[in-house]
């Protein structure tokens, strides 16, 4: 039996609900709507966008609705933004809520536009111990390296 998109988006939805539970939070149908629409984008989706989206099923929201979701989906390590695009992301390590302020490193396509998330912790050490060197205590780091992914790299 093959698994569709929707069964993947709807399970990731279930363990975000719980695990905000866990932490005394509620995933609001708001929140789970919006955590939906940027797990089922694909890539990076601006707010305006997803309010775009929102607006199809709930014709009265408004940008602070959308704001208000995505800051609840930030703070319990559902999603990440993205400063460089100003966009958001699912996190890929969302599974592993106890550990939702991983450090995290994005690599952004500069030709396709993809994103890919990655969790090297070389790098978090790298960047704290820099930062040491100033009496900088970084409390969480988010390195964004723009450049050229594998497919476009390999189609040129």
């Amino acid at each position: 039996m093959t698994k569709k998109p929707g069964d993947r988006i709807a399970r990731q939805l279930d363990q975000a609900a719980e695990a905000c539970a866990a932490k005394g939070g509620r995933l609001t149908d708001i929140r789970r709507s919006v955590l939906a629409l940027i797990i089922g984008s694909g890539g990076p989706v601006g707010a305006y966008a997803l309010l775009d989206q929102l607006k199809a099923e709930r014709a009265n929201a408004a940008p602070v609705t959308v704001y208000r979701a995505l800051d609840f989906l930030m703070e319990n390590g559902l999603i990440h933004k993205i400063e460089r695009l100003n966009a958001f992301v699912a996190c890929t390590e969302s599974g592993d809520h106890e550990h939702h302020e991983h450090s995290v490193q994005f690599l952004i396509c500069r030709k396709c536009g993809t994103v890919a998330e990655m969790e090297d912790h070389g790098i978090a050490a790298a960047v704290s111990k820099a930062a040491g060197r100033t009496g900088f205590r970084p409390d969480h780091a988010t390195v964004e390296v723009e450049g050229t992914c594998g497919s476009c790299t390999s189609a040129a």
